[in-house]
Parts: structure tokens; sequence; C-alpha cells
């Protein structure tokens, strides 16, 4: 449901912000502090941090030979493909080269790499490799589109072909086991990618009834034939469900999938587990009409195998990610637990009969948060996780639930292979992997190669060097809680002078912070770069410590947290130079909210921003379009507890607040609201604070507008500089 924004709200911010947006950098640090320098300086970290090229998907072929992998171009999406071992089937090409529509074949009227490509999945044999392109193909000519359209490319004839042609919001390309058919999420008609990140439409007409957009499983053959109907795409699953994610049972005659009644951006919190009984994917065609869009029909339809609303184990209430057949068939596994946000996954591994029943806890007590999982074997899982910080790589026996000790790595990276978060991919027929590594120290690359013994593959970013200080993981304990965070020196540290120190909480509160290499986008690595300590904690409530700690602030939304993160800040001013009179705290989303909160609990902090923030739960329950997420955490809605929702509530408690403040939201954020920042500059205002509030016009709960990215973080930066400034006076 698309949230309901002020209009006096948009009238009277829309115009400042887009005005302010175009205030040059330097201009601005001027008429805000006179330090031309800090700006310069600013202006050069910025400019720095866009120069970085960041693989965004890695998929490596069955035999291991093969990596494709997608980064952006200067014309979008490029797709390429690189060997691991000799080329094979294309001895005469580069070793590493740009796939697209129109470099392939005799189809040449677009420049190369014009056509931008992404999404991309080979087929069980490794013979051919599917994708999504933005180019449609009509008669001998490409012409570019917004439309994406999934293509396939032949490795042996190096010929391209387009196999679907449907209009809409594509993704999650799946091979059916058996090669036939290609499954994927698709909005039929979609405007703008499902879940509540991106920017809500406009509300017009009757909310939550007109213009809900449904995500579903969508199905086209593999087989190249432009008269086939098939190609058009034909849905799996009915209009009323919204599908979140799904995989392919082994013999590819079953589906297993996460769904909930639209709209969904709101209903994943609530979703339940179903299993579609598909016959063989060749078997498809009969089912389909001419007609786009047509919805197969089967003789069973789907079945719900699991509702966590019914559970009375554990999973009471929780929710559900990933579920995957195990090789025979008899088993689904998935993770399980107390998630905020779809996508963020952590929790515990279950495993659960294909017939349905009661889930069976495979990891309890886990001090970790497994995220990402794969069947390698019929009793043997393939598990990514959480782990303090770090990411941790294992296998785990799906009959005992122990650990295979030669298969555990833990990198002090951020990884990921584009599909989920902390995700793999595997080659079939290899022990190869790939994977995008990413730290604090070394910017993003793809790495391949078996698991313990891992190389570099991809060098885009060579030349690239932190300009931030290093980093280092902080450990401590607080309330009988291990609790661990990063903190980053300020660059050019010496030890024999004080720096001022900004506090970053991630969001979540189901998340948890890792060493990554920074982008445009709001973060923490560019304080560092300025002089100045940053400290990212993972306090309770975070991934990385197993789902008790994630579960531990339960109704105590900015207590038991709050502790954790100043139990830590004493612990830095005790061991580090830190300047106790210049300490800030900053925080996006979840961040956002604790920032607000803060400055109303302590008055240590001498400058704070609150991006995407949330100031009164009360009225944000009516306001979001994802108040499913809040029963979990407040263990009631806010019409039967608003007591619940009072007591973690900034504005409950806003006559404490004394903290400059600045203020930066969204206008069209459907998961924080633009009118609890406007709610909680106003009532700083009231209170005499030193305040700003910034509100930009088209951008939802993640900003996407690269000068957007770039203005956001430089007005918290000049904050800063201004009210705790990195060189003392």
């Amino acid at each position: 449901m698309d949230h309901v924004r002020l209009t006096a709200l948009r009238t009277l911010f829309l115009g400042s912000a887009l005005a302010l947006t175009h205030f040059s950098v330097s201009a601005t640090a001027q008429a805000v502090n006179g330090r031309a320098g800090s700006a310069d300086r600013i202006s050069a970290l910025l400019d720095s941090v866009r120069q970085v090229r960041t693989p965004v998907t890695a998929a490596i072929s069955p035999d291991g030979n093969y990596v494709a992998w997608t980064v952006e171009g200067p014309s979008g999406s490029e797709l390429h493909l690189t060997g691991i071992a000799p080329p094979g089937a294309i001895q005469d090409a580069a070793w590493d080269r740009i796939l697209s529509p129109d470099t392939i074949g005799d189809v040449t009227n677009l420049k190369p790499g014009a056509c931008p490509s992404d999404h991309p999945a080979w087929s069980p044999d490794g013979k051919q490799l599917a994708f999504l392109s933005g180019c449609e193909l009509d008669g001998t000519k490409f012409s570019k589109t917004k439309q994406k359209n999934i293509f396939l490319w032949t490795l042996a004839t190096n010929q391209m072909a387009q196999l679907s042609h449907v209009k809409g919001q594509l993704n999650s390309l799946q091979w059916s086991p058996d090669g036939k058919s290609l499954g994927f999420l698709f909005v039929e008609n979609g405007t703008r990618q499902a879940g509540a990140l991106d920017a809500m439409k406009p509300p017009a007409g009757v909310i939550g009834e007109e213009g809900v957009e449904v995500q579903r499983i969508c199905w086209v053959s593999s087989a190249v034939d432009s008269d086939n109907p098939a190609q058009r795409g034909a849905f799996l699953t009915p209009s009323g469900t919204h599908v979140y994610e799904f995989s392919w049972s082994p013999d590819s005659t079953n589906i297993t999938y996460v769904a909930a009644n639209p709209p969904g951006e709101n209903n994943w919190w609530i979703a339940r587990l179903y299993i579609l009984k598909v016959l063989g994917s060749g078997d498809f065609v009969a089912h389909v009409s001419p007609a786009p869009g047509t919805h197969l029909s089967f003789e069973n339809g789907p079945k719900v195998i699991f509702d966590p609303a019914k559970t009375a184990g554990p999973l009471h209430g929780l929710q559900i990610a990933l579920p995957r057949f195990s090789p025979d068939g008899k088993q689904i596994a998935f993770i399980g637990g107390l998630m905020s946000d779809q996508g963020s996954t952590g929790g515990d591994i279950y495993l659960l009969p294909a017939s349905g029943g009661e889930p069976k806890d495979l990891t309890p007590n886990r001090p970790a948060s497994p995220a990402w999982l794969a069947w390698r074997s019929d009793h043997t899982l393939l598990v990514t996780e959480h782990a303090a910080g770090k990411s941790h790589i294992t296998a785990i026996d799906s009959v005992t639930g122990k650990d295979d000790p030669a298969i555990s790595i833990t990198l002090p990276d951020t990884i990921g292979a584009g599909t989920e978060v902390l995700s793999l991919s595997l080659a079939t027929h290899s022990s190869n992997i790939a994977v995008v590594r990413s730290s604090f120290e070394h910017a993003p690359e793809i790495w391949t190669g078996p698991i313990a013994d891992l190389k570099q593959l991809t060098h885009l970013n060579d030349s690239m060097h932190p300009s931030w200080g290093k980093a280092e993981s902080i450990e401590y304990a607080n309330d009988g809680f291990h609790i661990q965070g990063w903190l980053l020196y300020p660059a050019g540290y010496d030890p024999a002078k004080h720096y001022p120190l900004i506090v970053s909480v991630h969001g979540g509160p189901s998340g948890s912070v890792g060493p990554r290499w920074p982008s445009v986008g709001y973060g923490a690595a560019p304080f560092s770069a300025l002089g100045y300590f940053v400290f990212m904690p993972n306090p309770r409530g975070s991934f990385g410590e197993g789902e008790k700690f994630t579960q531990a602030n339960v109704k105590d939304f900015g207590y038991g947290d709050l502790r954790d993160i100043l139990a830590g800040v004493d612990l830095l001013e005790k061991r580090f130079s830190i300047d106790k009179n210049r300490e800030g705290i900053t925080g996006w989303s979840y961040g956002g909210f604790m920032t607000m909160f803060a400055v109303t609990q302590t008055h240590r902090f001498k400058a704070a921003v609150a991006g995407a923030g949330i100031s009164n739960w009360q009225s944000y329950y009516g306001e979001n379009s994802i108040d499913q997420w809040m029963i979990p955490f407040f263990g009631a809605s806010v019409y039967d507890d608003p007591a619940i929702y009072a007591k973690s509530s900034a504005i409950s408690f806003i006559k404490n607040a004394k903290t400059p403040t600045l203020v930066v939201v969204g206008d069209r954020d459907g998961e924080c609201p633009a009118p609890q920042s406007f709610e909680f500059w106003h009532a700083l205002r009231a209170e005499r604070v030193k305040t700003q509030l910034v509100v930009y016009p088209d951008e939802g709960h993640h900003f996407v507008d690269r000068e957007h990215q770039r203005d956001v973080l430089r007005r918290a930066l000049e904050w800063f500089e201004t009210n705790m400034p990195a060189t003392a006076k």
C-alpha cells in the first residue's frame, strides 16, 4: 500500500530540496562554516568513491570454467564473460568479453555494449546462458528500451536469441533442473521493483485496492521458437498471491515458494511456504493458450505446507526465507527467524518434509546467523552466515546439525554473488565457486576457486586505495551479551592527538554491519577520511550472535540496544585518544530512529544526522506501507498496546533533546515515511534545538538518484564539520 503523504509537506520542501541540491559543494561549505578546504576534501573524496567499479552479480558455469558477471558501464549494466580455465568451445573469443545482444551475430546497428544486460543464469548443462537485457529485436535491428526481456546465448555457436516478450518487471531467473524452461518473478506491467525500498507510487484512486502490483512466478520455454506462445510468458501462480522467492524441485515437477496476499511490500512478514506441482517443464506448452500473460491451469493448485502464524514452535509469528529442495526432493531447507526486512536474511536453518508438517530447527543456539544455504549433497548444506561482523562459510550435516571442519572459512569481508545476501555462485560439476568480495581495505572484485583457495579474478579497482583509516574489530560484553562492532581510525591517525568520534548505527534492526568498501550512498568511511573515529556497532537485535541475540530487543527498542552502543563508546574513550566533547551519532532507517531516540536520552552527542528515521512509533504505524513488520517486534498492534509504542518514541521525550540534528528523507519513502522526519524536525524547532530538514524528491527508502546520493552524504559531512569539527578549535 502506498503510504499517505502530506500535501503540505511536499509543497513546502520539494522546491527547497531541489534548489539546495544544485548548490556547489565549495560554495555551500563556505556559507556554512567558511572552510573551503573541508569542502574541497569532501568533493575529492566523493569523486574518488564514485570511480569504483562494483561488480554486482557473479554466476559461475556448471563446469567451473567461466564466470558471467555484471558491472555498471557507460550505457548501463554490462554483462561480461571471463574464462577461468582454457576457453574450449570459444577458442577465438577474447578471454574477457562483453556479452550483449547487439554484439552477437549480424546485428550491429547499435554501439557495442549499448544494451544494458544483467541477471545471468547458466543452463544446467552449461551450454547456454540466459540473462535480461534492455533491447528489443525487431526484424534485423535492435532498439534500446526500458523494458528488459530474457535473452539466450549459446556457448558453442556464439548465437543470441530473444527468449521472452513480456511487459513488466522481471527478476530472479532460474532454470528448471531439466533445462527445458526458465522460471522468474514477474510483475505484469510493473513500473517499479516489488518491495518497499523503491519509491512508492504517488497515492491516487482507491488506496490499497487500485494499482496494486502483484509479483508472480512466470515461466518461458527455453526452446528458441518465435512462434511459440509459451515465450510470451505464462503465470504459474494466481493473481491473488504475491511471491517473494522460489526454487525448483530436482526433478522439475514442483516449485516451492514464499508468498502472501497483496500488497507485497507489506505482507512478507506474514508470508507462508507453498508447494506447487507443475508436472514436468516439458509439459508446460500443452497448458498455454496463445494469449500473453496466460495463467497455467493445473489439476492440483498451490498447497500451503508451512504457516508461521499457525505453528506452536519457535517460528510462531516469525519470518521464513530461501526455501531449497533437498537433492532427493523429500525435504525443504529454509532459514527462519526474526527478520525486519525482506532480503536481509538471518536466523536458524530449518528442515521441513516436502509434504508439509512441523519444521525441525537444525541449528538451535548457534552463535551466528545463517543467511544463505544450498544443498551440496543428500546430507550436506553449504551455509554462509553473519558471524560477529564477519562472513563465515561452512558445511552443515543435515542429520546431525554439525559443522564439517574441512569446509570452514571466515572472511573479514562482505561477500555475495548478487542473488541473495551472502550468496555464493556454485559450480555443480566442480569445486569452484564465484563470489564478490569487498572490505574496508579492498574495493569489490570477483574471486573464484575452491572455497579454501579463492583467487582474485577481476581487477577493476586495482588502482583504488582507501583514503580512510584502518579498520579494527571491537568486542566487549554488556548486560551479559557479547557485542561486536567495527572501528575506523581517522585517516593519518596520530595517537598523540585527540580526535572526534561519530557513531554510525546500521539499519534493520535485524541486520549487521560488516566491512565493505563504501559507495556514494550514505555510509561511514567518508567520516574517517575527514579525520573522525567512526564506530559501527552491532548491538542486540543485530545478526551475527545467534537468534536469541537478534530477538533480544523485542519490545525494547532504544533501551538495551542503546546501552550496548553507549557501553562501546565508553570502552573506546578508555582505549583511544577520543575527544569526549566532540562525539556525534548518525544512521539510516533503524539507525535513523536510534539517532532520533538517542538525542532524547543522552546529551553526550554534540551533533546528529538522522536519515529516514522514525520519531513516533504511534503515528508511524498508520503512515507506513509495511506495518506488518511491527507486530513481531512490539508484540501487538498500536491499537491494542499503544503504550509499548510510546515507550520507544523519541517524541515522547522530545523536551530532553538539545543536540543539533540534521534530518534527511525521501519524499516517497514507504518504509520510513517523510512525515516522521517532519514531525521530529518540527518538534526540535519548537523546542529551539538547532535543526534542519531536507526532503529529496521522488526518492524512496533507498536513494537512486546519483546527485541525491552525493548531496545527502555531503550535507552530513558538513553538518558534523560545523557542529563538531574534525580539527579542534
